[in-house]
């Protein structure tokens, strides 16, 4: 019996990287690439145009997925502040075009949205919370959001903030505190901003299992724990055994950013619990599976899957 297919926009990102690594033995994957290309074992590619929705339709016509999964987007918080044209594109027009090819077609669809879409002075939002983005990406992701509901009812979208391994040409946050520990060097980590991070590959079956129970609509997927960025980073330090006196406190008022950043993006994932019927893990649980996968080669193999 064949598998179904997968087809996932922004094919050299981390978040397409692994989720095709978490799918790729029960889905056959197509990762959909556009400026670098990518080698990754149990994957196939094929460059998207995602800003030609005729285009788009023709090449989701032969290539026939059950599924899209929506990653593709500019996620540089300060270069979508100074571009703010840009920022509308990449996240909110081409996730129209994406909704609104998939939806004619009657194509399962996945969006992946983001925490950064409110005003950060509390905790532990809601999918009902209005929204109130303090910067350019949030407001192009929430644009997004709106107009992918609108063009396709069926879609699901997904508010996140995940880590993983990434590749040469892209770090995640928790590679960023890896790297840089094992070579000796003192991080400052913000102690003021809060978020729930999740494993990317807990983040794509989760998602998966919402579909097939039929959910549509907002979920919000996180991990359960509110960590600041600075408690994430000795969690981090702790499992891989790294120095965690190299680890130093620091406030976001310091950090010399473009853009405002929301204090707390914190995500309330009990509707996404309930329909699971069940937890979503837990943070030693996510970074003991990170460092399972570095040995298993997942670390090695992504480092190496991105060439131009």
């Amino acid at each position: 019996m064949s598998k179904p297919r997968l087809v996932i926009t922004g094919g050299s990102g981390l978040l397409a990287l692994n989720w095709a690594c978490a799918l790729r033995n029960t889905w056959d994957v197509v990762l959909g690439t556009h400026q670098h290309s990518v080698r990754l074992a149990g994957t196939s590619t094929s460059r998207l145009n995602l800003d030609n929705d005729v285009q788009l339709g023709h090449q989701l016509d032969k290539l026939s997925p059950d599924l899209v999964v929506h990653t593709a987007g500019l996620t540089s918080v300060d270069r979508c502040e100074a571009d703010r044209d840009l920022a509308r594109h990449a996240n909110a027009v081409i996730a129209r075009n994406i909704a609104e090819v998939t939806a004619k077609r009657n194509i399962l669809l996945i969006h992946i949205s983001t925490d950064h879409l409110f005003s950060g002075d509390r905790c532990f939002y809601g999918e009902q919370e209005p929204l109130q983005p303090l910067n350019e990406y949030g407001r192009s992701k929430a644009l997004a959001e709106g107009w992918v509901g609108s063009a396709h009812p069926k879609a699901l979208t997904i508010r996140t903030n995940f880590f993983c391994w990434g590749h040469r040409l892209r770090q995640s946050l928790s590679d960023w505190l890896i790297y840089n520990l094992r070579d000796g060097k003192i991080l400052t980590l913000f102690d003021d901003v809060y978020f729930t991070p999740i494993l990317a590959d807990t983040l794509a079956l989760a998602a998966h299992e919402l579909m097939e129970k039929g959910a549509s609509g907002v979920f919000n997927l996180g991990g359960p724990d509110r960590l600041s960025k600075y408690e994430f980073a000795l969690r981090v330090s702790a499992q891989f055994g790294l120095p965690v006196e190299l680890i130093q406190r620091g406030q976001v008022s310091q950090g010399n950013l473009l853009a405002s950043r929301p204090r707390d993006m914190s995500l309330d994932c009990s509707r996404a619990r309930q329909m699971l019927g069940r937890d979503l893990g837990s943070i030693p649980q996510y970074l003991r599976d990170l460092q399972t996968q570095e040995v298993e080669g997942r670390r090695a193999d992504l480092y190496e899957s991105i060439y131009v």
